[in-house]
């Protein structure tokens, strides 16, 4: 199988999360699995990358945002069999949402139990929130896979929809009481006899580390020569290591170094209430330790308590620290700390990966989304294109960093057409001229118009718009297969006349106020700025994408009037050319109707509706939305890989045609 595993964590970050899901690859890959990273901070060769931002007072934590544009580029190249989603962040939700918008399965794991986290920081009223965030997230996946049944079940309790248990495993070669290091004992200050408690994890609120300071205390007054460690980084190290100096601070160990720690200490303490699951316990377990810990996650399902550990009921901090003093005489060899290596023994990770691997074969074949994008079609056959007499775009605005460049790319990929028309606004001039960037992406779409030209003979009537008007003293203009004007009569196929312009003249401001109309483009592009960070808080909202620019038009009454008299007199002007309808842009509000003998069409734009109004080979027009559009090649895709006849050499048929409700597209080999 293919997979891409989408995370704000991994290594070389050092916590639970990253460790889990580092075991997880590198177990996949180990049983021929292809497995592909998309991850925040810093990467290595064949991972990719997220923008991420620290997340505020926890610098070691990076949060990811959203990506759909990236993540849905990359697989619709190179299509996963499926996805596991292991954090809830920003970059997670529009990990899922791209891959159910392309139909690809998708698995997302609770490894954290974030909404609990908010008591720690003094914000339980959010509470609420956070859990119905996380349930809005985990229930459009295919499934939830959490690690331990307690927590399984209580999700499920919360009305959480398909969630299965992923256990953990614990390396027990690297773990293991073999690695006890006097040296490093001694570096502590610990005696040969004494002994020595020990806390691993991060150092921050969640992690209850006032407790595990009391439990230290209470041992010392039992023990006086007890030593005490902790390993670890984060945000209350500085504080702590400045009011405790006779606690030993380690820092943030890993590996071999990590495994020593653990091994030269006796007793483990793991006071944290906050747990998924804790693989602090077992690797402690694994170490040959005592390990003190509240009875639930990972010591509700291995330890016993008195046989092979401690643990007491969550929130008892009285009995945890009891425990705490009565563990410091489980010295080494002790029956204790033997059953708790034995038990870790039998805990290995290989049959979590299998378990993982069973979990994520059985959601390919049963995904929840509905597909968008076009399946790879297997290299002895071909991509089929979808044929149109002609097509329409406009408003494409290259040049700004709010075009949809990728997606005209993609949809370009997909068709093949006698004509194209860009009517106006193509390349933003206005934008660059303020200091707008030209991004590699603005010019591939270029490059995409010229192959057609070259490749399909594609005939290009270039339309000038008020934001690409330096065309107009050219005009007209041709070279090759490409022509640039200012307006354009289009004959259909069934011999009525449109008159396409980009409409720009019938708008007072453009015309008569360019300097309001900069301004107004100047505040345009603002909104779009605001409506990006605005959709990223609905995003940690768990809300869908909203745009501002839309809901102020509709609202504002003018804005309301100016479209209608727009279409009005745009309409005036087809009658006057002996047209039948009138093909327009400009005003970003795609249109398709009939407004007594004019048929109106206006092709929004690739900013925001992504639109486009293709003639098909009967000469009747149509308003088509790029999502839509690519969801229906999607399923013919489908529907003709089924078909016996796929790679015959046949003419196409009308019988071939694929619906928008039957009779839409004609498909034809490329």
């Amino acid at each position: 199988m293919k997979i891409d595993i989408v995370t704000d964590t991994f290594a070389p970050d050092v916590n639970g999360v990253a460790m889990t899901l580092g075991r997880l690859c590198d177990g996949l890959r180990k049983l021929n699995h292809r497995v592909h990273i998309i991850r925040t901070g810093v990467g290595k060769r064949g991972e990719t990358v997220a923008a991420s931002v620290p997340l505020p007072g926890y610098k070691e934590v990076r949060v990811g945002l959203p990506g759909p544009f990236k993540l849905r580029k990359r697989w619709l190249k190179k299509r996963p069999d499926a996805i596991y989603v292991a954090t809830e962040s920003p970059l997670g939700r529009s990990a899922v949402k791209a891959a159910k918008a392309l139909g690809i399965p998708v698995a997302t794991g609770f490894h954290t139990n974030f909404h609990e986290y908010m008591q720690r920081y003094s914000l339980g009223g959010l509470q609420p929130m956070a859990m119905a965030y996380l349930k809005r997230f985990h229930d459009k996946a295919d499934c939830t896979l959490a690690p331990c049944p307690d927590l399984v079940e209580k999700l499920r309790g919360e009305g959480f929809e398909e969630v299965y248990l992923l256990g953990r495993g614990v390396d027990t070669e690297l773990f293991s009481p073999k690695k006890r290091s006097e040296e490093l004992r001694n570096s502590w200050g610990a005696s040969p006899g004494a002994p020595v408690a020990i806390v691993v994890g991060r150092m921050a609120q969640e992690k209850n580390l006032e407790l595990a300071v009391r439990a230290f205390e209470a041992m010392r007054e039992t023990v006086p020569d007890v030593r005490c460690v902790m390993v670890g980084d984060g945000p209350l190290r500085e504080r702590l290591e400045a009011k405790h100096p006779w606690i030993h601070f380690s820092g943030m160990q890993t590996g071999e170094n990590l495994a020593k720690h653990y091994a030269s200490a006796d007793v483990l303490l793991f006071p944290s209430e906050t747990e998924t699951f804790g693989n602090v316990v077992l690797e402690g377990m694994a170490s040959g330790l005592a390990t003190v810990s509240y009875d639930y996650a990972a010591a509700a399902r291995f330890v016993k308590h008195g046989e092979n550990g401690f643990k007491v009921e969550k929130g008892d901090s009285r009995s945890f620290i009891e425990c705490a003093k009565s563990a410091l005489a489980i010295r080494k060899g002790h029956g204790m700390r033997t059953s708790a290596r034995d038990l870790a023994l039998g805990e290995g990770w290989e049959a979590v990966v299998k378990e993982f691997e069973k979990r994520l074969e059985c959601i390919s074949g049963n995904a929840k989304s509905a597909p968008r994008k076009l399946l790879s079609i297997p290299k002895h056959g071909k991509r089929e294109r979808v044929s149109f007499r002609t097509v329409f775009l406009s408003d494409i605005h290259l040049g700004t960093p709010d075009s949809k460049a990728a997606e005209v790319v993609d949809f370009l990929k997909q068709i093949r057409c006698e004509k194209l028309v860009l009517n106006g606004d193509i390349v933003d001039g206005w934008a660059l001229q303020r200091g707008s960037k030209w991004m590699p992406r603005h010019s591939r779409v270029i490059r995409k118009i010229l192959k057609m030209t070259e490749r399909d003979r594609t005939e290009v009537v270039y339309l000038r718009g008020n934001h690409d008007d330096i065309l107009e003293r050219f005009l007209p203009l041709a070279f090759g297969k490409i022509r640039f004007t200012k307006e354009h009569i289009h004959t259909a196929a069934n011999k009525q006349r449109y008159l396409v312009v980009h409409g720009d003249g019938f708008d007072s401001v453009s015309t008569n106020h360019k300097w309001l109309a900069s301004l107004g483009a100047v505040g345009y592009d603002t909104l779009l700025k605001v409506n990006r960070y605005y959709n990223k808080w609905r995003a940690w909202q768990g809300k869908e994408y909203f745009s501002l620019s839309k809901s102020v038009k509709a609202r504002v009454k003018s804005a309301v009037s100016f479209v209608d008299k727009y279409e009005e007199l745009l309409q005036e002007l087809a009658i006057h050319k002996n047209c039948d309808g009138i093909i327009c842009g400009h005003i970003h509000t795609p249109e398709d109707k009939q407004v007594g003998e004019v048929h109106y069409l206006n092709s929004g734009d690739w900013v925001e509706s992504l639109t486009a109004i293709v003639e098909h080979h009967d000469g009747r027009m149509e308003l088509i939305q790029y999502d839509d559009f690519m969801t229906k090649c999607y399923e013919n895709s489908l529907r003709k890989l089924k078909s016996p006849e796929r790679y015959d050499k046949k003419p196409i048929l009308p019988s071939d045609r694929m619906s928008a409700e039957s009779d839409d597209v004609v498909l034809t080999a490329e």
